[in-house]
């Protein structure tokens, strides 16, 4: 008995939605609430100003990253069924046009006109405005924009990001919290670059040390801020 077995490929661009924005809300909320910590601390602060602003800065920034997100790929899902609009319109209204069209772009791809011509009429018969919406706008199913889900990403792995650095000032001595949190939090960018990284495909040590840089270059910005006020009697 000849058994069927069914070839299922898991690809790595499936992921993009969700990961850009689980990344982004993770390494913001790394970022921004250990670079607040710190600059607060900078300025000679006690503990609880510093827990205070720490999370204050969770909330404000889980909140301001699901707008941020909704809004914007909002934006990206209304482009993408105005397109959509438009091109089934143009199916009902001249629809020798659009088979010649969709002809073309198969020949730009390596086949022959007749066979082209075949695959469009083909593809046509099947499901015409899902065979132009991948074809010739690159909209599929996969890439497609999701608002809802990019905003309660960000949002949640921005609280857990934040979450960390501010954990780490809350277990460390007053008068280490600076170097505590900032080595803390590089250590927790470089894994999350690594994470991020690897889960797309591409190297860990580059993705790594790439989310570190910046990390580092923002908590020391905002440690000197707080630092100049701090001492100046301004804080």
């Amino acid at each position: 008995m000849l058994w069927l077995k069914v070839h299922r490929e898991s690809h790595l661009v499936a992921r993009i939605g969700w990961l850009r924005a689980a990344v982004l809300g993770a390494n913001d909320g790394i970022v921004s609430t250990a670079s607040l910590v710190v600059g607060v601390a900078a300025a000679s602060s006690g503990r609880p100003e510093i827990l205070v602003a720490g999370l204050a800065g969770l909330v404000a920034g889980a909140m301001s990253m699901a707008a941020g997100e909704y809004v914007s790929v909002s934006s990206q899902s209304d482009t993408e069924q105005a397109d959509l609009a438009k091109e089934a319109r143009e199916l009902r209204e001249m629809p020798k046009a659009e088979l010649e069209e969709l002809t073309d772009i198969y020949v730009q791809r390596g086949l022959d006109r007749d066979l082209a011509a075949a695959v469009a009429r083909q593809l046509t018969d099947h499901d015409a405005l899902a065979a132009h919406a991948r074809d010739e706008l690159g909209i599929s199913e996969i890439l497609a924009a999701r608002p809802v889900q990019a905003a309660f990403t960000s949002a949640a792995t921005f609280a857990v990001g934040a979450a960390l650095p501010l954990l780490a000032a809350v277990l460390s001595p007053l008068d280490l919290i600076i170097p505590v949190v900032s080595a803390a939090s590089l250590v927790f960018l470089a894994a999350l670059g690594a994470l991020g990284a690897r889960t797309g495909g591409a190297g860990a040590l580059r993705g790594a040390a790439r989310v570190a840089f910046w990390g580092a270059a923002a908590m020391a910005l905002t440690a000197a801020i707080g630092h100049i006020f701090g001492a100046s009697g301004l804080a």
